[in-house]
């Protein structure tokens, strides 16, 4: 990038957080972040495990596993307490007029979902100027683009979280819009766990919540890639598979990672308004002390005897 041309970025991207705008695109190719990763306003978050970044990563990319972004292992969709998450915030040098790109190993679909669970974490704390690398790590990789080992020494921030809550849907919310024809929940998963054929061992019974739609977070991506379509490509597939508007659009899964590939998807990409997550989802729905509404459930005989044939498969 020109030096001019980088200064001119920099400061239409200050001017964008002082007003509140979100001006960093929700997608950003491995060329785009290459022309703007020496800027001293652009701060580069590499999700991968502490391995794989230290054998090599994006020059100035700082380090934070995707599992200090998440929950208990019983419910790793839950949020990590507030507090937590913004020492992990202000330790990785962000703040509101930080343009922050956040970046997976980019393997496969699924692994787009870390990226996007950060990405809404991040913008639940309040921040805007957020991107992330379409193709992770590997699209990086594939382009030639630069690597190094270098640890950077970033200054902590003050950063204070300001909750976005527009942006969450809690299990209790869930409950009350179940019956509500103007609010569709989409179930992010694919199509065999929706049907209720097979669970996550975080669920305690297959099957997904009642009124709920599938929409596979795997629609999202050009085929056999892990890269996500373009905007236009996207309109068209919420535009096939979520024909109806709704007030709210509610993405849930098993805990909260795939939903957030169709959180990001309608919200960020597609610009849908009032598409909300549940980022415990289905550990947190099927785990509750009373039994709370659901479609697809196989009757008990049925799971019992699925349990007996994967015993002995």
């Amino acid at each position: 990038m020109k030096p001019f041309f980088r200064l001119f970025a920099a400061a239409a991207l200050a001017t964008g957080a002082a007003f509140g705008a979100q001006a960093a695109a929700p997608l950003l190719t491995p060329a785009e972040l290459n022309d703007l990763r020496t800027s001293p306003t652009v701060r580069i978050v590499d999700i991968r495990s502490a391995a794989d970044y230290s054998a090599n990563h994006i020059p100035g990319a700082v380090s934070a596993p995707y599992a200090q972004w998440r929950g208990p292992a019983d419910s790793p969709g839950q949020l990590p307490p507030t507090d937590k998450l913004a020492d992990l915030v202000r330790n990785l040098g962000i703040d509101k007029n930080v343009h922050t790109v956040v970046v997976s190993t980019g393997a496969d679909q699924t692994d787009f979902g870390a990226a996007a669970r950060v990405y809404w974490t991040l913008k639940y704390l309040g921040l805007s100027e957020l991107s992330i690398l379409n193709g992770g790590a590997k699209a990086w990789a594939d382009a030639g683009l630069p690597q190094d080992q270098a640890v950077p020494s970033v200054a902590a921030t003050s950063f204070q979280p300001a909750l976005n809550t527009s942006l969450i849907a809690t299990q209790e919310h869930v409950l009350a819009q179940i019956d509500n024809p103007r609010v569709q929940l989409v179930d992010a998963r694919p199509s065999n766990f929706f049907r209720g054929e097979v669970k996550a061992p975080t669920a305690k019974v297959p099957g997904t919540i009642r009124s709920a739609l599938n929409l596979e977070h795997s629609k999202w991506f050009k085929p056999g890639t892990a890269i996500f379509v373009s905007a236009e490509e996207a309109k068209a597939i919420a535009a096939q598979s979520l024909p109806d508007p709704a007030d709210e659009t509610i993405s849930f899964c098993n805990t909260g990672h795939w939903a957030a590939t169709d959180w990001f998807a309608l919200s960020e990409v597609v610009g849908q308004k009032n598409v909300t997550l549940y980022p415990a989802s289905l550990a947190e729905w099927t785990q509750a002390p009373e039994a709370l509404p659901m479609d697809n459930v196989p009757s008990r005989g049925q799971q019992i005897l699925k349990s007996l044939k994967d015993l002995v498969s």
